[in-house]
């Protein structure tokens, strides 16, 4: 899971295996974003894994709007059609995920160790970070 900024940059992000629900991973991540960009966030634009009444009043006590598209077969609707509209922006965070692509350490994992992969992942971050500056 990675936190980003509006356009694109890393801000924070956790590594675990693939078994885990995402939205019990959200809390965690948003920990690991430095307080300075934290007070900053107001929106969490996510896809629809994260679509859940507990995780929206949760982020609601902390002042952030989460901005994520309802699941299928849900009955109560948690938002209108405008706060969708910043859905479109979605592509800046499937953007850093293509950047992180193109760490051919990252794509396929030679790594056994998983304290190296992620040392690796954190390089990766920093060089993304750094050509933004």
């Amino acid at each position: 899971m990675v936190v980003v900024d509006g356009a694109g940059v890393p801000l924070g992000s956790q590594l675990l295996e693939a078994s885990p629900a995402e939205v019990t991973l959200v809390e965690h991540t948003l920990n690991g974003v430095a307080r300075r960009h934290r007070r900053k966030i107001k929106r969490l634009i996510a896809d629809r894994a994260y679509d859940s009444d507990g995780l929206r009043r949760h982020l609601r006590a902390q002042k952030i709007e989460l901005i994520s598209p309802h699941r299928k077969g849900r009955k109560k609707k948690a938002q209108d059609g405008r706060a969708l509209r910043r859905y479109r922006h979605r592509w800046k965070i499937e953007r850093t995920f293509a950047w992180l692509g193109n760490f051919r350490r990252l794509v396929v994992r030679y790594e056994r160790n998983p304290k190296i992969y992620e040392a690796f992942f954190h390089i990766a971050c920093t060089l993304i970070t750094l050509r933004h500056l």
